[in-house]
């Protein structure tokens, strides 16, 4: 599905959730929701994770079937598709409830 080697893909994702921890380390929602700068560089992050996602190949996503790929997949179609639909309450809950494990997870592969 792509020409970027699978292990850079996973890098690449692996980079954005550093930079998303960067950004929202010590926020509240309330100081993240009204930070447009820190709403805009989360959202563009998510959109890497999950365009990288989306390059994997069925076989390696098969093979690691633990991570819920058509989920980060589906979130980055959504931020693109229908950026003024993105409910901030959601990416919070995201970073908050999902990132963490998503990092695990790739760090073991």
């Amino acid at each position: 599905m792509s020409n970027r080697p699978i292990r850079l893909l996973i890098d690449d994702m692996l980079e954005a959730i550093s930079r998303i921890e960067q950004y929202t380390q010590g926020l509240s929602y309330d100081i993240f929701s009204n930070d447009q700068k820190t709403i805009d560089a989360v959202v563009r992050n998510l959109e890497i994770i999950g365009e990288a996602a989306n390059r994997l190949t069925e076989e390696f996503k098969d093979k690691h079937s633990e991570i819920e790929w058509y989920k980060i997949v589906g979130l980055r179609h959504r931020i693109v598709h229908e950026y003024f639909g993105i409910d901030i309450q959601i990416i919070w809950q995201i970073l908050n409830n999902d990132l963490q494990v998503l990092h695990k997870d790739l760090s073991q592969i």
